[in-house]
């Protein structure tokens, strides 16, 4: 430790140097990190804010495109509403649409047709809840910063039918980054069948749904083999639906793979100073170990020195990540600091870099004492 200290404060600039480099992969991970987030959130913020634990799609539907090409027969909800272990199910519908405000907003919203009155009904932070107009639509807080208001009303694209927007949800709510728009389940089922306001809905579009939205009983796992056989579904838990959504499988894939290429950076980073290092003190480390130094006692206070390096220098870059972070949250970029996120990529930093330069410095531990004694000539 005393060497350790004293090699630190000695050789500043070279340590500094080093640590600059991985204080940037930190601020790089930090808001690697927070774009992660920030995506999630924008793909699935409106499935995560819905208290299921499980939807019930078509039987054999493409899972990563299910809310999208699933179709239920609505009798299916009554065959997981008598299953012991369901507290609750519910019709759920789900289609994307382009809208126009009265006021000449454009907006593309995720509808989705609940019924009013369910455990699927949105709570509201501005306006009424669902149930009390036939047309009525509550809409994601964040579409009220798109331009849209309380009072306004929507025309959808191609077939007109006219939605009142009667409330909004006190957080963010998107599907596929787009801003979810809660429809009572009839209207919903007359917009997915194209029909217009003049139109009659074909009987078997008041039958359809996309899934049922099952909670299971509070300390209970619902048993969906079982509940798939007898309602003739197939069902994925709320996490595996995420997959689902547009575009959310291969954006946290591409992240995750980032994020992965950086950790290795790290690693290789602090691996090959450690042994540029390692060499250049060779002679210095030999003459601790002709004057008794155990092998282990100098392996051990090489480790220290990289550890805290590293986490100073991670501590640094994690803080810059944090503060550049605050810059960007809220403006047009998804983006989301999560302090567990952003606690992990840093102990993975941390840790990845000694991994490295562990395996960099082991070699210390072998030099020949007799190298302090000229034994090498």
């Amino acid at each position: 430790m005393f060497l350790a200290l004293r090699e630190l404060r000695f050789a500043w600039l070279r340590f500094g140097l080093m640590g600059a480099v991985v204080g940037l992969v930190s601020i790089l991970m930090v808001l690697l990190s927070g774009l992660s987030v920030g995506l999630v959130k924008d793909g699935v913020s409106g499935l995560q804010n819905l208290p299921v634990t499980s939807f019930a799609f078509e039987r054999d539907v493409q899972h990563d495109a299910a809310f999208s090409r699933s179709v239920v027969d609505v009798s299916a909800v009554e065959a997981w509403q008598r299953r012991p272990d369901v507290a609750e199910a519910a019709p759920y519908g789900n289609t994307l649409v382009n809208a126009r405000s009265d006021r000449n907003v454009e907006i593309d919203l995720a509808l989705f047709g609940v019924a009013p009155g369910s455990f699927l009904s949105p709570k509201v932070g501005e306006g009424a809840r669902l149930g009390g107009d036939a047309n009525g639509v509550v809409v994601s807080r964040t579409a009220l910063d798109e331009g849209l208001r309380v009072g306004d009303t929507l025309t959808v694209d191609r077939v007109g039918t006219r939605l009142r927007v009667i409330g909004a949800t006190e957080g963010q709510d998107t599907f596929g980054h787009v801003d979810v728009a809660y429809v009572p389940l009839p209207v919903w089922q007359r917009i997915k069948a194209g029909a217009g306001p003049a139109d009659a809905v074909p009987e078997r579009a008041t039958r359809e749904i996309t899934a049922v939205a099952v909670r299971a009983r509070p300390g209970e796992t619902v048993d969906l083999a079982a509940g798939d056989a007898a309602a003739g579904t197939e069902s994925l838990p709320l996490e595996e639906s995420y997959g689902a959504s547009p575009g959310y499988t291969a954006e946290t894939s591409t992240l995750q793979l980032i994020q992965g290429f950086l950790y290795a950076i790290s690693a290789l980073v602090a691996g090959a100073f450690f042994a540029v290092w390692a060499i250049q003190r060779k002679h210095e480390v030999a003459v601790l170990r002709a004057m008794g130094a155990s092998g282990a006692w100098v392996l051990r206070d090489a480790l220290v020195q990289a550890f805290l390096l590293l986490l100073v220098a991670v501590g640094i870059g994690a803080g810059a990540g944090v503060g550049l972070g605050a810059l960007i949250t809220g403006g047009g970029v998804p983006f989301a600091l999560h302090a567990p996120s952003v606690t992990a990529a840093a102990a993975g930093l941390v840790a990845l870099g000694l991994l490295g330069a562990g395996a960099a410095v082991a070699r210390i531990a072998s030099i020949d004492p007799a190298t302090a004694l000229g034994g090498n000539r």
